[in-house]
């Protein structure tokens, strides 16, 4: 049974992505995309109060992935997929620095093979020393549909377990994990990172901002 307060949460973001996917899915689809995400972190969380939230949020990413899949978005921007196994530390830096330096030329987002609960404070703490917020992300698997609407894998440590699918472009990162490390130990990992993801930037031809510092 749903929390009454979770039920009329996810009822008023359904009605929301209904809206937003009229034209492109039947009512089941957004339907279950939304319920389906939402079971996802109920399956793994600790602490549910945004849960509707994370749901509506992760249903929204996964529609636009099936609707470019299914060739129904028009010019879609270059997406880049970063994997890691927890999503938590190296996956999340990637994805806040790719959005902050694309200056919204390029789609970010990432996965994990086994996600956390909850992201890294050390990871957390890094980027917002550099003017980088990713406290309101949050550790997420991946799905069939987001890795086919995928144009560049970036894989940060899941190994074998991450899928290969024929079309993106794949890139093996070697970075250290940031797991149980401190925050001096943290910085170096964050700008690897940082200049990495400038790098994949100029191999797709899109200039970025300037670069955060501390």
């Amino acid at each position: 049974m749903l929390e009454l307060d979770h039920e009329t949460a996810l009822a008023s973001a359904e009605d929301r992505l209904q809206d937003e996917f009229a034209t492109m899915f039947a009512f089941e689809t957004v339907h279950r995309y939304l319920y389906d995400s939402y079971d996802d972190f109920v399956a793994r969380s600790t602490v549910t109060l945004y849960l509707p939230t994370l749901a509506e949020r992760f249903g929204r990413q996964r529609l636009y992935a099936l609707a470019k899949v299914q060739g129904k978005v028009a010019k879609s921007k270059p997406t880049v997929l970063f994997l890691c196994t927890h999503n938590a530390g190296r996956s999340q830096m990637a994805l806040g620095m790719l959005t902050q330096l694309a200056q919204g030329r390029a789609i970010a987002w990432s996965g994990g093979s086994e996600p956390s609960a909850a992201l890294n404070p050390a990871a957390v703490e890094a980027m917002a020393e550099i003017g980088i917020d990713i406290a309101d992300e949050y550790p997420k698997p991946w799905t069939d549909e987001i890795i086919r609407a995928a144009d560049v894998i970036v894989s940060m440590g899941c190994g074998d377990i991450c899928p290969l699918v024929p079309g993106p472009r794949y890139d093996e990162w070697i970075i250290e994990d940031p797991a149980g490390l401190g925050i001096d130990e943290v910085r170096p990992i964050r700008d690897d990172i940082a200049a990495r993801v400038e790098n994949l930037l100029a191999d797709l031809g899109l200039s970025w901002g300037d670069r955060p510092h501390s």
